[in-house]
C-alpha cells in the first residue's frame, strides 16, 4: 500500500492565482466575504415594510456578523425614509402626562433654542415691565377704583345703620358686625337688658334688616372683587401680550407647518398669564432644581426637552452594547431638593430604542436575555409599536410613588439580534412570540469553498482588513500563507475559514512583527512568525504532555512490534489551542462467550459515542467469526494511562486492530499510529482533528529517539481532503522519513499494521490459512473442538444424561 504523495498532505496556494504584488493594488471589499446567504436574508428583512421582520443573526462569535450588518447598513439604508426629532414639553392642563412633539430631523434643537431665546428675553423684560411706572399706575388705578366702590357701598350701609342707632364695625378683614348703640357707646349686655322689651325688639328688627342689606353689599363687593381680578388679569395679559405676543406670533409663523408646535405655543401664551409669579418672584427652589439637574436657570415649565436629535434625513443605526432596561427604554431622572425628590418632563432621558427610532438597533441576544425585564419589555414595545417610559422601580415594586407618565413614543424600528445557534433554538422552543417578532434568520457560514475566484476575493477581504485596521500592506506571498492558514483553520484543503476575527488577529500580529523588523510590508516570514508566536504562547499544557512522553512517564512505543497493542491518536483542546497525542490501546483475549468488554465504559469513563463505537466493532467481529458457531474467545479493551473521560468513536479502528492482533496472536507494528472510525460493514469513516493527530504522532516519534524512516500514520481515505499538515511534517515526508497512509476498509488497515494480508473469504466462508482472518478462524475452530471434547467428556462422566 502506498503512502500519500506530498501534494495531498498540504494544498499550497499557487502565486499565479494571486495576480498582484501587494494588497495595495487590490480594491478593498465593501461587503463581508462569503456570507451571501446571510446578506440576502438581511436585505430581505430590511426591505420588508411590515412589522415582525426583525433579524436574528446566527453564528459563532468572530464571523463578522456585526461588521457585515454595519457595512450593509452604511451602503444600503433607505435614504427616502424620514427621520424625526422627538421632544417632550410640559402639559399645562395635566402636568403628570408630559406631551410629545414629533418634528422633522434637526427641528427639535431649533425649537429648543427659540424657546430658550424667548424665555431669556421674558425673564428680563417681564419683571422690568411689571415694575414700570405706567403699569403700576394702571394697576393702582384699578385697585383704587375697587377700593372706592367698596368704601362707598359700606358707607351706605353704615349711614343707614347710624340712622337706626346701630354701628357697623369691622371685626376681621372682610368680617363685619352690627352693634346697637347707647349714645356714642355700644350697648353692653346689662344696658341692653335694661331697655324695655319694645326698644329691644325695635333694635333687633333694625339689625335684621340691616344684616340683609349688609349681605347684599358684601355680595356686590365679591362680584366687584372678581371683576377687579378679571380686569387685573386682562391688564396683565395686555401688558404681557405687548412684550411677548409678537415674539410668540413670530414662532407660530415659523412653525406653522407643525400643528403640534403651534398648539403648544398657543398653550404657552395662555399659561404665561396664569404663571406670571414664576417671572416676578425670585424662586430659590427653581434655581436649586435647575442647578441640581445641570440645566440652565430658566423657567423649567417652558423648557423643551429634546429627547432625540437626528441630523437631517440621516437614518439612525444604533449599536447597544449594554442593553439594560433604562439604557434601552429610557428613564426619568430625579432631583433631590431639601430632602424632597422632585422630577418633571425636562428630566426624561432617551433610551437606545428612542435613538434608533425610524432606523435600526443592533444588540447581542445573550446580553438582552441576561438583563431582567428587558426581553419582555422589548417584545411589548415591538407588539404595541410604541415606547412607554416606565421606571423599572414601578415594574419591581407594589408601592405607588408619585411620578410622571410621559406620552408614549410611536415606534418604527428594525431590530437585529446577534447570537449563537443554541440561544436561537432555545428561543424558538420556549418563546412562542419569538418566531412572530423575528421572522428572518440570517445564518452566517463558518467557511467558504476554496477556488481561484474565492482566493482572490479572500485577498480583497484581507486588503479591506488591512485598510480598516490601518496595518501594513501584505505581499502576495503573505496573502498566500494566510489563505493556507485559513484552509487549515477550516480543516479542509478546499475550504477557507470565514472567522474574520481570527484572520484580523493574525494580520495584527503579523503587522507587529513586520514593524519590529522595520519592514515596509508584511511578508510570509512575518505571518509565520506570528503563527509560531501564537502557538508558543498557547502550548504550555501540550509541552507538559510531551515531557511525560520524553521522560517515559507516558508509555508509548514507536519502534518494533507487539501483540494486542496499537498506537491510537486523540486530540486535546486547551481553550482554543488543539494538539494531538498518542494513546496506547490494548486488547487481551481469554476463553469466554465471545463478548467484548469495554473497560472504559464499565468504569464510567467512556462517553456514549465511544461506547457505540465499541459495540459496532463487536458486531463486526461477530459477523465475521461467529456467523454459524459461537465464539469462545472473549476480549477486553482499554485506553492505557487514561484518567479522564473518553468520548468519540475515532479510536474504534485502532481498537478493532488491537482485538484482531490479540485474537490472531500476530504482533502489531508500533511505528505506525492509526485513527478512524468503523461501521458494521468494515468501512472506515472520517474523523475530526486529523492534522493535529498526524502532527501529534510525528512529535511523539521525534521525542522517542527520532524518525527511523518507517514511521507513519494511517488515516481514513475520506480524511485526505482535510490534510493541511505542518511544514515540518511535510518536509519529513519529502525526505521519506515519515508517511501518511489512507485506508478505506478495515482489511487494509489490518494488512498495514500486522504485515500480513487480512484475507478474503471463499464461498464456504473459509479464509486463506496464512491470512490474519484465517489464523483467527483456525484458532476459534480449535477452541470449538476443545469445547466439544469437554462436553463429550462431561457427558461420559455423567451417565444420567443418557
Amino acid at each position: 500500500m502506498k503512502s500519500l504523495p506530498l501534494h495531498q498532505l498540504y494544498k499550497a496556494c499557487v502565486l499565479k492565482d494571486l495576480p498582484f504584488k501587494t494588497t495595495r493594488q487590490l480594491e478593498p471589499l465593501a461587503e463581508i466575504v462569503g456570507q451571501n446567504r446571510a446578506q440576502e436574508a438581511v436585505r430581505f428583512a430590511l426591505a420588508m415594510p411590515h412589522g415582525g421582520y426583525n433579524v436574528y443573526a446566527v453564528g459563532r462569535n468572530g464571523l463578522g456578523k456585526r461588521t457585515m450588518m454595519l457595512r450593509y447598513l452604511e451602503h444600503h439604508v433607505d435614504t427616502l425614509q424620514q427621520s424625526h426629532d422627538w421632544c417632550y414639553v410640559a402639559n399645562f392642563e395635566e402636568p403628570r402626562n408630559p406631551k410629545l412633539l414629533q418634528l422633522p430631523g434637526g427641528m427639535g434643537t431649533q425649537l429648543k433654542q427659540d424657546m430658550e431665546k424667548l424665555m431669556t428675553r421674558l425673564v428680563k423684560t417681564i419683571p422690568q415691565t411689571f415694575d414700570s411706572d405706567s403699569f403700576l399706575e394702571r394697576s393702582e388705578q384699578l385697585k383704587n377704583d375697587y377700593g372706592k366702590r367698596q368704601e362707598d357701598e359700606l358707607a351706605k350701609v353704615a349711614a343707614q345703620a347710624k340712622r337706626k342707632k346701630v354701628s357697623l364695625t369691622v371685626t376681621t378683614p372682610g368680617g363685619y358686625r352690627l352693634v346697637a348703640m347707647n349714645g356714642d357707646e355700644p350697648h353692653t349686655a346689662e344696658s341692653f337688658q335694661a331697655l324695655t322689651e319694645e326698644q329691644r325688639d325695635k333694635f333687633e328688627d333694625s339689625i335684621n334688616k340691616l344684616e340683609k342689606k349688609l349681605r347684599q353689599a358684601l355680595r356686590k363687593m365679591a362680584d366687584w372683587e372678581q371683576e377687579y381680578a378679571d380686569k387685573q388679569q386682562a391688564l396683565n395679559q395686555e401688558t404681557l401680550e405687548g412684550i411677548s405676543g409678537h415674539q410668540i406670533d413670530e414662532l407660530v409663523e415659523k412653525y406653522r407647518e407643525q400643528p403640534d408646535v403651534v398648539t403648544y405655543l398657543e398653550a404657552v401664551r395662555k399659561d404665561l398669564v396664569d404663571n406670571l409669579d414664576i417671572f416676578l418672584e425670585d424662586d430659590e427652589e427653581q434655581a436649586a432644581i435647575a442647578w441640581a439637574a445641570l440645566d440652565k436657570r430658566m423657567p423649567r415649565r417652558y423648557l423643551i426637552n429634546v429627547l432625540v436629535h437626528q441630523k437631517t434625513n440621516e437614518v439612525p443605526v444604533v449599536v447597544e452594547d449594554n442593553p439594560t432596561y433604562h439604557n434601552l427604554f429610557g428613564y426619568v431622572e430625579n432631583v433631590t431638593y431639601k430632602g424632597t425628590v422632585f422630577t418633571d418632563f425636562s428630566l426624561i432621558r432617551a433610551g437606545s430604542l428612542h435613538r434608533a427610532n425610524g432606523g435600526y438597533l443592533l444588540m447581542d441576544a445573550i446580553k438582552v436575555l441576561e438583563q431582567p425585564f428587558v426581553w419582555d419589555g422589548l417584545k411589548r414595545a415591538l407588539r404595541s409599536k410604541s415606547i412607554q417610559i416606565n421606571s423599572l422601580e414601578r415594574e419591581l415594586t407594589l408601592s405607588g410613588t408619585i411620578s410622571i407618565e410621559p406620552e408614549a413614543v410611536p415606534l418604527n424600528v428594525k431590530i437585529v439580534l446577534f447570537g449563537d445557534r443554541e440561544t436561537w433554538m432555545l428561543l424558538q422552543e420556549y418563546d412562542s412570540e419569538f418566531a412572530e417578532l423575528f421572522r428572518v434568520t440570517a445564518d452566517f457560514e463558518n467557511e467558504m469553498y476554496r477556488t481561484e475566484e474565492s482566493q482572490l476575493l479572500y485577498a480583497k477581504f484581507i486588503s479591506s482588513l488591512v485598510v480598516e485596521k490601518k496595518l501594513l500592506h501584505c505581499t502576495n506571498k503573505a496573502v498566500a500563507r494566510i489563505i493556507e492558514h485559513s484552509a487549515r483553520m477550516a480543516d479542509h484543503q478546499d475550504r477557507l475559514s470565514l472567522h474574520a476575527a481570527d484572520i484580523a488577529n493574525l494580520l495584527r500580529e503579523s503587522d507587529f512583527w513586520a514593524r519590529q523588523a522595520g519592514a515596509k510590508l508584511i511578508s510570509e516570514v512575518h505571518v509565520e512568525r506570528a503563527l509560531e508566536s501564537a502557538r508558543y504562547r498557547s502550548s504550555r499544557i501540550r509541552d507538559q504532555f510531551y515531557d511525560s512522553i520524553r521522560d517515559g512517564s507516558t508509555l508509548v512505543t514507536t519502534t518494533g512490534t507487539c501483540v494486542g497493542q496499537v498506537n491510537a491518536l486523540s486530540v486535546l483542546s486547551t481553550g482554543g489551542f488543539e494538539f494531538g497525542l498518542s494513546n496506547r490501546v490494548t486488547a487481551s483475549c481469554y476463553y469466554g462467550d465471545g463478548g467484548v468488554m469495554d473497560i472504559e465504559r464499565d468504569v464510567k469513563l467512556g462517553g456514549n459515542i465511544h461506547s457505540k463505537g465499541v459495540m459496532i466493532l463487536s458486531s463486526w467481529l461477530a459477523s465475521h467469526f461467529a456467523v454459524n458457531d459461537p465464539m469462545h474467545l472473549s476480549a477486553s479493551l482499554t485506553f492505557e494511562q487514561n484518567y479522564g473521560e473518553v468520548d468519540g468513536d475515532s479510536a474504534s479502528l485502532a481498537e478493532l486492530c488491537a482485538l484482531i492482533s490479540a485474537l490472531s496472536g500476530i504482533p502489531v507494528r508500533q511505528d505506525l499510529a492509526i485513527t478512524g472510525s468503523v461501521n458494521q460493514f468494515g468501512e472506515v469513516q472520517p474523523i475530526g482533528g486529523v492534522n493535529e493527530k498526524v502532527e501529534g504522532f510525528y512529535a511523539t516519534c521525534e521525542l522517542k529517539g527520532g524518525l527511523t524512516g518507517s514511521q507513519g500514520v494511517i488515516i481514513p481515505t475520506t480524511n485526505v481532503q482535510n490534510l493541511m499538515l505542518d511544514s515540518e511534517v511535510v518536509q519529513a515526508a519529502r525526505a521519506g522519513r515519515f508517511a501518511v497512509y489512507p485506508v478505506a476498509r478495515v482489511e487494509e488497515a489490518i494488512t498495514l499494521l500486522l504485515g500480513k494480508p487480512a484475507g478474503k473469504a471463499d464461498e464456504k466462508g473459509r479464509y486463506p490459512k496464512q491470512s490474519v482472518f484465517g489464523i483467527i478462524q483456525q484458532r476459534l475452530e480449535k477452541m470449538r473442538e476443545h469445547e466439544r471434547q469437554e462436553h463429550a467428556r462431561d457427558d461420559h462422566k455423567d451417565p444420567s444424561i443418557h
